[in-house]
This record gives structure tokens, sequence and C-alpha cells, in this order.
């Protein structure tokens, strides 16, 4: 692995919080997640590492000619995916706390403040995550997820997960019916916005290089939990997340999601119910297809992924379905 780092050099002593951005291919959204960081960061002494990815957009020479002396600006020459990147950064950071923070997002209202001050008031948690919002400042809904169940599949697999999306007992992944107020103890909380004490990264190994991308969080956050940790989330700290910035094709996408989401299901169901496990979640796309194609025959047009992209997943199923995929 060839990488470059440039070193900042005006961290003097170790600071309380390592804020860990992993870029790829979003030069201008990292630039103003950046310019967030340290204008709504006033209470907490923290460091920023920034890892890019194999850029082709200009944006390691972006960062290093803006950010060289206020960031440690690693520029790797292949992309490691988000988990080893994150793996790669955080044997460099110095704070007792590690912040993993998504180049799409935007800090708001000094909202990193509020998140390392609410889990110095909530120590149990061990794991703790923000609200995050679209632009138009949306809920956006995806900050943290329910845990993967036989009943979640089945839901989804029916489409009742989409039917009844505003429901926890349908939508159990998606904590359909909670409105991402106050503070809940959750089983996920989103990479985009996790904030974890640097001894318990450690003490689970950081993220499982495996999940090149997508579901790492989810693994690691399962692993923590079985270790005693209760993730925790709370609307006190809120940050704007665009989402999906770094992938741009739809079935590519879902491609890597569902590979991901096998991966948990190898290591975190028992081996007989994760092979039924599989077997729904490998359904659902087949299930989603022809939905959608008796769906656009009646002329009924749906915001979600057409037909064609579903036909698309459910085609390249054997590659999603192979872990090593």
């Amino acid at each position: 692995m060839n990488i470059t780092p440039q070193q900042n050099t005006e961290i003097q002593t170790p600071p309380k919080l390592t804020i860990i951005v992993i870029s790829y291919n979003t030069r201008a959204m990292t630039l103003k997640c950046i310019e967030t960081v340290f204008a709504e960061t006033r209470d907490t002494s923290f460091e920023l590492i920034i890892l890019d990815n194999a850029s082709t957009d200009g944006s390691a020479e972006a960062l290093m000619d803006r950010y060289s002396d206020k960031a440690t600006v690693i520029c790797s020459a292949e992309n490691l995916g988000f988990a080893a990147a994150n793996n790669v950064v955080a044997k460099q950071a110095s704070g007792e706390f590690l912040l993993l923070l998504n180049p799409d997002t935007e800090v708001l209202d000094g909202a990193i403040d509020k998140l390392v001050a609410f889990s110095e008031s909530r120590p149990e948690a061990r794991i703790w995550g923000g609200g995050t919002v679209f632009p138009d400042k949306r809920l956006n809904p995806a900050s943290s997820w329910g845990r993967m169940t036989y009943w979640s599949l089945i839901s989804t697999l029916s489409g009742l997960s989409s039917v009844f999306k505003n429901t926890s007992i349908f939508n159990v992944e998606g904590m359909g019916g909670w409105d991402r107020q106050g503070d809940k103890y959750v089983d996920i909380i989103t990479g985009c916005f996790l904030l974890i004490q640097k001894n318990f990264w450690e003490e689970l190994g950081g993220f499982d290089k495996d999940f090149f991308m997508y579901g790492e969080e989810a693994d690691l956050c399962l692993r923590a939990t079985k270790l005693g940790a209760r993730p925790l989330a709370t609307s006190r700290a809120i940050i704007i997340h665009h989402g999906g910035a770094s992938e741009t094709v739809q079935s590519d996408k879902m491609v890597r999601l569902l590979n991901a989401k096998v991966k948990l299901i190898q290591k975190h169901f028992s081996p007989g119910s994760g092979r039924f496990a599989v077997y729904l979640l490998t359904l659902w796309p087949l299930s989603r297809y022809l939905a959608h194609s008796i769906l656009a025959a009646a002329g009924w047009k749906s915001s979600q992924l057409p037909a064609s992209v579903w036909k698309n997943i459910w085609g390249r199923r054997t590659t999603w379905r192979n872990p090593a995929g």
C-alpha cells in the first residue's frame, strides 16, 4: 500500500478527539465538510485526519493545498475501501475518542461538540451517534438502524416494510415507528457520524476489512453489543448527510449493499438459520423486479428504483451472494 501523508504540525498535546474523514471522488463536498468541522467545533480539542482513497477528481490535491497546515492528509495510491481506510487512519489517531465522519456531510450548530458532551454523560453506550438531515433540513432517517432478523427479511421480501414504512412492526431495520427525536438505544449507528472511544475501537479490532463498503458499522456495532455496549443515538447533535455521493450507479450500489448483507448474515446468524436468511434476501430483488414490472405495465410510476435496475441486480446475484465478492 502506497500512502503519502501530509502531517499536521499544529497539534502539540494529545487532543480529546480524532476526526476521521475518508474521501473518494467527493471533492467539493469534502472541502465543505471540513470547512464546517472547523467552523462548528469550538469546545472540543481535536485533530483531523483525512485519507483520500485514490480519487480521480483532484480531491487529494485540493485537500493538501487547503488544509495541510490544519490537518493530516493521507493520499492513498489505491482505493482501500471504507473499512480498511478507517483502520489505517485509526492507527495514527492520538485522540481519546474517534469520530467517523463522512465526506458528504456538513456539521450543524456545534454538532461534534454536542455529541462528545453527550457521550460523556452516557458512558454506558460506548458507541454514540447523532441525527442526520437532508440539505433542505428534512429528516434523513439513515443515521441509525435496527439489526437484520428473519422478520425484517420477510417484511422486506413481502413489501410490507415499504407499505407500512412508518411502523416499527414491519419496517424493522428502518425503525419506522421512531421519529428520530430524543435519545434511543439502537442496534446500529451509521458510520457517517459515529463516535467511539479509541481503546474500545482497538478492543474490537476496528472494522472488519472484509466489508469493503457498506455493512462495516453494522458488524462493528453488533460485535460491540456482544461485549456489553449499548449503541445510543441522539437528536441533540445534527448534521447534514447528502448520502450516496461516492457511488452514483444505482445497481452497483445495491450489489455492494446486498453483498454486505450476505456477509452480515454469515457472521451474525447461526449456520443453519443463515442459509435460510440468505435465501430470503436473494428473493428480494426478484420480488421487486416482478412487482415494479407489473405496476409499470399498469401505468403506475414509482419514485423508487425502476424494474430495469432490479432486473440488473437480480441478474448479478451470483456476484453478491458470494461473500468474497
